[in-house]
């Protein structure tokens, strides 16, 4: 296992304490926030160029596994999402709006990774990757209108804006680099000089934004440092909860270990870098809500360590 990748959930902490210490600052703090959008508009071209939609095709194949699989993503997650906020965050609503961000978008990328420790069926889990994204791009300002909507007033023009800006242009900006790349310097100068470079540079553009971040908004983190705790219930309930759905549907639908393996982590691990960016266009007046979106991530790569070996623990079992 890559390093980076082993110690993801490190590198993330260290970059919400350097931006608390940046954020010290006036100059940083009055400055930092105009890199935000920039630096995670260039980490999701990263992870829209490292989706296959030329598969798109493929996610289909299966129909039975990308059906059960859509079915628990887009529809009883964000169901249970509303209803743990519900219980849980109700009283701090930018918190509950946060969470309820952070599930309703499932990952395009790290999961694939806890797929391969658990022994999962990685080609299956990857050939719903292009579904997952496309959904998740046309549901997610739909969530938001729905559930969000029903904690805080939200202006639809401006939601639209920004997912136009943080999302449809990098995507469209990957599409156009899939296709000027390979004709300019070949397939190869694709696939063996740009795409091994990608992991990387998501990372650290996403780390420089978590940086920018809280060095212009993490004051209010600093005066009230225990509101993130909060957080903590709901979101191991959220894994918990899912884990235990994916488990029963795998097996009442008959599917062999490794694709019970690819719908729990298909279902559990979340895209927290799409909605980060989306947080932070359409909610700028509340940071709160992106705070819980880099936060989520701290709770939910350790738990996705857990899933993993327990897993291996029921398939040895």
């Amino acid at each position: 296992m890559d390093p980076i990748e082993k110690y993801q959930s490190v590198f993330i902490l260290m970059s919400v304490a350097l931006g608390l210490i940046f954020g010290q600052s006036m100059l940083a703090r009055n400055y930092a926030a105009l890199f935000i959008v920039p630096f995670l508009m260039v980490m999701l071209l990263g992870i829209f160029l490292q989706v296959p939609l030329k598969q798109l095709r493929n996610s289909f194949k299966n129909w039975k596994f990308a059906g059960i699989s859509a079915g628990i993503n887009f529809m009883f997650n964000p169901l249970l999402a509303f209803s743990l906020g519900f219980l849980f965050l109700r009283d701090t609503p930018a918190l509950w709006i946060g969470f309820i961000m952070l599930m309703v978008t499932p990952c395009t990328d790290w999961y694939l990774l806890f797929t391969g420790i658990a022994r999962g069926n990685v080609p299956l889990s990857a050939s719903i990757l292009p579904m997952n994204l496309i959904l998740q791009l046309v549901l997610l300002p739909v969530y938001l209108l729905i559930f969000a909507g029903t904690i805080a007033t939200i202006d639809p023009t401006l939601l639209m804006q920004s997912v136009i800006l943080v999302l449809l242009i990098p995507f469209v900006g990957s599409l156009v680099t899939k296709a000027a790349v390979p004709s300019i310097k070949g397939e190869y100068w694709l696939q063996e000089k740009i795409f091994p470079k990608l992991d990387h540079v998501q990372f650290l553009f996403l780390n420089l934004a978590i940086i920018s971040m809280f060095a212009s908004q993490g004051e209010q983190l600093v005066q009230n440092p225990l509101i993130l705790l909060k957080l903590i219930t709901p979101v191991l309930l959220f894994f918990v909860i899912v884990f235990i759905v994916g488990q029963i549907v795998g097996r009442y639908l008959g599917f062999s270990y490794q694709d019970t393996v690819s719908l729990n982590l298909t279902t559990l691990a979340r895209n927290s870098p799409i909605v980060l960016a989306i947080a932070l266009t359409a909610f700028p007046e509340e940071p709160l809500i992106a705070l819980a979106l880099v936060i989520g991530p701290l709770i939910e790569l350790p738990v996705l360590g857990i899933v993993s070996h327990t897993l291996l623990w029921i398939r040895k079992w």
